[in-house]
């Protein structure tokens, strides 16, 4: 039984590309490796996150979430990424995927439709609409998540970490357009 408690939704994953394992305190220097690449949050609100201090903000969140997953290529064990799951809504059987980031080798290629097919698949067994919120400037994962057949939904303001409020599209897959 699902909860409004997200805790349960972190799992292992795993399909012949990817491997998702939940993301650990002692991940951070590996994680941080990845993501120190400027051209990774060139379009992210928050673009100082290939720096330490800001990094370290978006994994203590990530951390705290207990819904966040290290994502590693499965023949490699190479870290690609994080991802992680938020905003459970039993009553609207509604859940999103999110703070997500990939290394540049990764971009365009199998990998990441791999990561959402295994997130969306393990999602879809107990809601019926999944969603993703990414800002207007993020060109590149609007065009992931259309890609995935979500349809573009609602515009919304959301408070970034410095307080500014930052214009995000909301893309949402269902259940029975997915399966």
């Amino acid at each position: 039984m699902i909860t409004q408690n997200l805790h349960c939704w972190q799992t292992e994953l795993e399909n012949d590309l990817v491997r998702m394992i939940p993301l650990k305190e002692s991940d951070f220097e590996r994680l941080f490796q990845v993501a120190s690449d400027p051209l990774i949050w060139e379009q992210h609100p928050n673009h100082d996150r290939y720096q330490e201090a800001a990094f370290r903000i978006y994994f203590e969140g990530a951390i705290a979430s207990k819904t966040a997953f290290l994502t590693l290529e499965k023949q490699s064990n190479e870290i690609m990424g994080c991802t992680r799951y938020y905003d459970f809504d039993l009553e609207k059987s509604c859940l999103m995927i999110g703070y997500t980031f990939l290394a540049r080798k990764y971009w365009g290629g199998n990998h990441n439709g791999a990561s959402k097919k295994l997130l969306l698949d393990h999602a879809f067994q107990y809601v019926e609409k999944v969603g993703f919120q990414i800002a207007e400037k993020n060109l590149r994962s609007q065009k992931a998540v259309i890609k995935l057949g979500a349809k573009k939904e609602n515009e919304i303001y959301l408070p970034e970490h410095d307080h500014s409020q930052i214009l995000h599209y909301e893309y949402f897959i269902y259940k029975n357009d997915w399966i």
